[in-house]
């Protein structure tokens, strides 16, 4: 049997060896000078939203400083918030931002919580929901926006619904891609083996850790070429750069673990704002299941826009990601 107590003693010296590896591959990736950070931190902060010209800016919420994009801040139109998803900036909408401002909607899109440099606060619990929310809320008063269309893609759409159920006389129109109504995501989960077998990555991520060495191992090489391998590159260089700092992709890990812990589950379920969701029936993450069950839960008008597409809508189906929202919105503008 002695020769099994050196296969183990191999077996431990060689995880040892990849667990060093990994650990050291993952920390010499990482951007220690925050070169990210730094330019977000230089950024004229909004004051001013009337003045306020198109381009990068930085909103103070509290003790947050959120990096954003504006557009057409000056216009008179309507006021857009766009809330992106993970592993994502709000650069993942500039698409929609110069297409919404042509018609004079005045569009914001901003870096949420972890994403920002200056919105990175440590421990789980300041990642639920209810935080995000208070996030959105707290941006659409620091801009003067009474009510507001709100659009929301992966994550950013888990807010957005949360926006929409708790503060529907804020909203003028509710867009949302790729994740239905979290009360129905949950009941798929628990009865949907195809729900769950989609949602099994949730169990890395929730991890201590291990998918913070994993995805920046070897300068991100995972995330590039799984992720961001969809994106265009000046938009991936910028996903790069944020999570190449110290405790970026630990923030962004953080709303995984986060999942359970808030108040979402005392909110009333129902959403009364007109609803447009448009999901890729070849999402990976998301199944048909909780896009049948949110129809329980929509007591407005809902519209649901069905594409031969995977998770990222906005960058594979530009145009008609694009149009159909515009087109959502204008139909339940104020006017």
């Amino acid at each position: 049997m002695l020769w099994l107590k050196w296969l183990a003693l191999g077996l431990l010296g060689v995880f040892a060896v990849a667990v060093v590896v990994l650990v050291a591959g993952a920390l010499l990736s990482l951007d220690w000078k925050r070169g990210h950070a730094r330019a977000a931190a230089a950024l004229r902060p909004l004051t001013d939203p009337g003045a306020q010209p198109d381009g990068l800016t930085s909103i103070r919420v509290g003790s947050l400083t959120f990096r954003a994009r504006v557009a057409n801040l000056a216009g008179g139109g309507e006021p857009m918030i766009l809330l992106h998803g993970f592993p994502q900036t709000s650069a993942s909408w500039q698409p929609l931002m110069s297409a919404a401002a042509a018609l004079d909607y005045r569009v914001v899109a901003f870096d949420q919580r972890g994403y920002s440099p200056g919105a990175r606060p440590d421990g789980v619990d300041a990642y639920t929901i209810d935080r995000m929310v208070g996030d959105v809320i707290g941006v659409a008063d620091a801009l003067g926006f009474d009510r507001f269309h709100l659009v929301g893609h992966d994550w950013g759409a888990a807010v957005g619904w949360s926006v929409a159920m708790a503060h529907p006389q804020r909203l003028y129109s509710w867009s949302a891609l790729s994740i239905a109504h979290p009360f129905a995501f949950g009941e798929a989960v628990r009865s949907d083996p195809d729900q769950r077998k989609r949602s099994r990555y949730f169990l890395l991520f929730r991890t201590p850790w291990l998918p913070e060495l994993l995805l920046g191992f070897n300068n991100r090489q995972l995330m590039r070429r799984s992720m961001y391998r969809w994106m265009p590159e000046h938009q991936a260089s910028e996903y790069l750069a944020v999570f190449a700092e110290p405790g970026a992709l630990t923030a962004a890990l953080n709303w995984y673990r986060a999942m359970g812990r808030g108040s979402l589950g005392l909110q009333d379920p129902n959403v009364t704002t007109p609803v447009l969701f448009i999901w890729g029936n070849r999402d990976p993450a998301a199944g048909r299941k909780a896009v049948d069950l949110q129809e329980q839960y929509l007591d407005g008008p809902y519209e649901k826009l069905e594409l031969d597409a995977g998770h990222w809508l906005i960058e594979r189906r530009t145009e008609t990601v694009v149009e159909a929202i515009l087109g959502h919105v204008g139909g339940a503008s104020s006017s």
